[in-house]
């Protein structure tokens, strides 16, 4: 037999009923509903904020450019524009604290940089003083070139040079201790050795002011090129005559031993003003 509820009985289990369905429901709209409306709010608010900043960063470089910019916007439109501005109190005001700002900070450069030069000419003065007691360091005295030393500069500035032969050199430039009596102890150029016959190529293009064989120089060549004059002696063979134009390069002669000679060989020397100089400081033999 089923047991018979009274009516407060069947009351009481209703209510329990209904309160634990109620409860369930509750639950469960927390954890679905709520995050998900929330989360969304927050994506919404953070776009909307980002909106903001970008509309306010064209508004203000608009602005910028309308009021700096008179060549390329007329009178009208930068009228029309700030009255459109003065709407938004919130925008003007912002935007005159900002301009007012960069002018402060502008006028502090200009403020600050006769400071920078004043204290750079004081620091000059300062050195001036050292340097007129004796504080700074003192100046190096140049020493004058000796004349052949600026005779080579002056034939280097005017002129180029081209080896005239290949061979080994037997006879520098200057005093030379081996000296006998046919060999004069003052080399005034440098004596190159070559086999009989080899052929001598201009150094320089010049005109041939001499082609002689007398003299202690044998068979010989003087080509001038401005004041500079070079002289190619004790020659085989001699293939210019005086008077002629040769240009750089060109062959002029053989290798010899006329003159006072004691072998084969190309006497090279190079003059400026009739000046003998070192070949051998201005060209590599």
């Amino acid at each position: 037999m089923e047991k018979v509820m009274s009516v407060e009985e069947r009351v009481k289990r209703a209510e329990e009923i209904y309160m634990r369905r109620k409860s369930a429901n509750d639950s469960q709209n927390r954890t679905q509903k709520v995050p998900i409306n929330d989360t969304k709010k927050d994506i919404k608010l953070l776009k909307k904020m980002i909106i903001q900043i970008i509309v306010c960063i064209c508004i203000y470089i608009v602005v910028y450019v309308v009021q700096h910019s008179g060549t390329f916007f007329s009178e009208d439109l930068i009228r029309r524009t700030k009255e459109i501005l003065s709407y938004d109190t919130n925008f003007a005001e912002i935007y005159e604290t900002v301009k007012n700002g960069i002018i402060t900070f502008q006028q502090n450069l200009q403020i600050t940089k006769p400071d920078e030069e004043t204290q750079k000419q004081e620091e000059q003065q300062e050195e001036q003083i050292q340097e007129a007691i004796g504080g700074a360091e003192e100046v190096k005295e140049q020493v004058p070139l000796t004349q052949e030393e600026q005779d080579i500069q002056n034939v280097k500035n005017t002129t180029t040079f081209i080896k005239p032969i290949q061979g080994t050199i037997t006879s520098s430039y200057g005093y030379r201790a081996t000296a006998t009596g046919t060999v004069p102890k003052n080399h005034t150029g440098t004596d190159i050795a070559a086999s009989l016959g080899t052929k001598i190529y201009a150094s320089t293009e010049g005109e041939v002011v001499l082609a002689s064989e007398e003299g202690d120089y044998g068979k010989h060549l003087k080509i001038q090129i401005g004041e500079v004059s070079i002289i190619y002696a004790h020659c085989n063979k001699l293939y210019v005559n005086q008077g002629d134009y040769i240009k750089q390069g060109q062959e002029i002669a053989e290798v010899g031993s006329t003159g006072n000679s004691t072998g084969p060989h190309l006497h090279f020397e190079i003059r400026y003003q009739e000046r003998t100089v070192n070949a051998q400081s201005i060209l590599e033999l």
